[in-house]
């Protein structure tokens, strides 16, 4: 196996200068001690939004285990992986964590269908709900950072790294590219981990997929966990397969992803002990919604106004941002 040295540096020439940004909407005297991303990383992290993360679902219900993946510390590990990732191929570290700690602030209490029910609530109204979108309009507009401007105020790198599906493919940075991938490496290793610590599958099922039979036995000889080889297996792919200007998987290795991501679906979401908790939140959401759109709390109604929004948009900010346990608790009071 080609060592990942081998590779170093490959997108350099295509990196975001480290103190080249495109700059802000409401232009800030520099600091002389940190690059503009370094200053927006502490920006993100300080949120009340990222803070909030630590109790919102990734897979599996917060609570249940406290070994168990939450979106914070998913986050966390895509951060970690995007940052180490951007160094091998000699793009912007700092851009890069940036975006990854930003990227799923937007995500609603109980994970996936949490987002599924925002946003068949709002397709009544003419909208819909994406968790991306959502991330964009908390650093943009829900989240403040000084009196003097809107938002946290970031660099537009950062903005542009979190419009997924509204930007062009051409206007994306690498570094944005590079978040997208580590989300899908991160999320595939430890998804694996949790379901087997969790029983929802057994290791022999498992290694019958053709990836997490690879990644099994590239961790007997690297003397490393399930999850660790598998990363590593992705990341040496990624860092083979890409050139100066495009970062991918190769084509075996896509399609060995979509093995594993097939065996998940059908073993691990549709499993009882996923999908029961997930239906009761999704379900739980959209009633949340439909009480606080009928009869507005002064909260709701506060919001509303000082957004300058509608009620719904009110309801829809107000509810994604809740944690699993605050949206129950929050419920039951109703």
């Amino acid at each position: 196996m080609a060592p990942i040295l081998r590779h170093t540096h490959t997108c350099k020439s295509h990196a975001v200068p480290l103190h080249g940004s495109l700059g802000r909407d409401t232009p800030e005297p520099e600091d002389v001690s940190r690059s503009p991303f370094q200053r927006d990383r502490g920006r993100i992290i300080q949120t009340q939004a990222f803070r909030r993360l630590q109790g919102k679902t990734q897979v599996f219900v917060t609570g249940k285990n406290d070994h168990y993946r939450t979106r914070l510390t998913h986050t966390l590990e895509v951060a970690c992986i995007s940052r180490d990732l951007a160094r091998t191929l000699g793009l912007n570290e700092d851009l890069s964590e940036c975006i990854a700690l930003a990227h799923d602030l937007g995500h609603p209490p109980f994970g996936h269908t949490g987002e599924e029910a925002l946003s068949e609530w709002m397709k009544q109204f003419g909208s819909h709900f994406e968790h991306n979108e959502q991330s964009l309009r908390i650093v943009t507009i829900l989240e403040s950072h000084s009196p003097h401007h809107k938002g946290l105020n970031l660099n537009q790198e950062i903005l542009q790294g979190l419009q997924k599906h509204s930007l062009s493919h051409h206007k994306r940075s690498l570094e944005a590219a590079l978040v997208d991938l580590s989300d899908e490496i991160a999320y595939n290793a430890h998804d694996c981990e949790d379901a087997l610590e969790q029983k929802i599958f057994t290791l022999d099922a498992l290694l019958r997929v053709p990836l997490a039979k690879q990644a099994h036995e590239h961790r007997l000889s690297r003397k490393t966990s399930l999850r660790g080889a598998m990363i590593d297996l992705l990341v040496r792919d990624l860092c083979a397969a890409s050139s100066a200007h495009v970062l991918t998987f190769s084509p075996s290795m896509r399609h060995a992803l979509q093995e594993l991501r097939s065996f998940l679906w059908t073993n691990m979401c549709l499993h009882p002990a996923i999908r029961k908790p997930a239906d009761e939140g999704k379900n739980l959401v959209i009633a949340l919604c439909d009480r606080l759109y009928k009869n507005p709390s002064s909260k709701i109604q506060m919001l509303a106004r000082s957004l300058q929004s509608s009620t719904h948009e009110a309801v829809k900010d107000y509810v994604a941002g809740m944690t699993d346990t605050f949206a129950k608790q929050y419920f039951k009071k109703m």
